[in-house]
Order: structure tokens, then sequence, then C-alpha cells
């Protein structure tokens, strides 16, 4: 069986490491992360093996990197670039409960959580973490390094640009498009395009603020340097 390592021991790669467990396809090596006060410990009964720059001595060990928060959901980006793995290192993650048609796609380093449904003609990108129960419905598109935190809803044709972030139990309506590293504040209600780099929260959801400063910097650094990966 292959080993899998997780960049990051905080709540996201906790949830993580349960569910490579219940789906049994990799062996779970342990967690790396930059936090020198947790190496030699263990979380949830996993243990922390030292830096995430450890990886580059694990050179037969899978990869998942399950960093970030809603202050700081550009953590994820920042670090798989820092990183600089090549693709084929990454693991896909995907929850035994989680139901994904045959039609749909995800890609590498991607996280599917308990209860997840894709249903029909899906695009997941790279890095991108989805928690439980969450549903993207047909011809939906999320982009690499978005967020989709637990019980979000997508309409069909609905579009997660890069690095977006839809909080818990947030709506987007049919077709809508959330710009690059917005973030859609917890139960809220898209029902039309939020721009890159904005804020957005309400019922139904209306412009807060712009982002955090590390969400526009990622913003802009795609914009005037071309894809980041």
């Amino acid at each position: 069986m292959t080993g899998l390592v997780i960049i990051g021991a905080g709540g996201f790669a906790r949830e993580t490491a349960q569910a490579v467990r219940d789906a049994g396809e990799f062996e779970l090596l342990g967690h790396l992360d930059d936090n020198p006060a947790l190496h030699g410990t263990d979380v949830d009964g996993v243990p922390v093996l030292g830096g995430g720059d450890l990886v580059h001595d694990l050179p037969g060990a899978r990869v998942v990197v399950c960093v970030g928060n809603p202050s700081n959901y550009a953590a994820r980006a920042r670090l798989v670039r820092r990183l600089a793995l090549p693709a084929d290192r990454y693991a896909t993650v995907i929850h035994p409960t989680a139901a994904v048609s045959r039609s749909s796609q995800v890609g590498p380093g991607s996280v599917l959580l308990a209860h997840c449904v894709l249903t029909a003609a899906v695009r997941v990108g790279a890095h991108v973490a989805v928690m439980p129960h969450v549903v993207l419905t047909h011809d939906d598109v999320v982009e690499d390094h978005a967020t989709l935190a637990s019980g979000v809803r997508l309409g069909g044709g609905a579009r997660l640009e890069r690095g977006a972030y839809a909080g818990s139990g947030a709506l987007v309506r049919e077709g809508a498009t959330v710009g690059a590293w917005s973030l859609i504040g917890m139960g809220s209600t898209v029902l039309g395009d939020v721009p890159p780099g904005e804020v957005w929260v309400g019922s139904p959801a209306r412009r807060l603020r712009a982002a955090d400063r590390p969400a526009l910097d990622e913003l802009a650094s795609h914009t005037v340097g071309g894809p980041l990966t």
C-alpha cells in the first residue's frame, strides 16, 4: 500500500486523516507541520513527523496539503507553490461515503470529505477542499485551491474560480460565478456573479469589503504573472 503524508495538523488535516483511514487506499504515514512545537507529538493518534519540507525526504510518499482557514484561505496555494512537487506526487482523497458520478472529475491534491455529492459532469480542480455534506450539481466548476465549507450547495452550472472560499451553508444560484480569491460568508445566498477579491455576506449576498491581503496578493500574482500552481 502506498504511503501518504498530510501537510498540516489542524482541523482540516485531522479530518482528512480520518477520511484516509476510512477509505483504506493509502497507508497514513503521518502529518508534516511547520510548527516545531508539534514535532514528535501525536494528533488523534497520527504522528507529526516534522516540518513541511521533510516531504522531499519521503520521495515514495503521496501528499495532500490540508492547511488554511477563513482568515487565511490563501495558505494552501502558497504552500503548494513552496513545496514545488510534481502533480503526480499529490493524492486525491475521497471519503467512501462521497458520491462522485462517473462523468465528474476531481484533480490531484483535492479532498472530498464525508457525504459530498457530485451529480453530473462536475469538474473539481487541484488542491480543492470539499467539506462534509457539500452538494455540487450538474456542470459545476470548482477551480484550483478553492474551499467549500460544510453544507455548501452550488446550483447547476455555477463556478467557483481559483482560490474562492464558500463558507458553511452558503448557497450559490445556478449559473453564478464566485470570482477568484473571493470569500462568501457562512449561510449566504449568492444570486449573481461575485467579482474577484471581495467578501460577500448575507441573504441575498452583498459586498462587505475587499478580501484580506493574502488573498489579494494571490489574485494579483495570478493576474500579473500567469497561472500559479
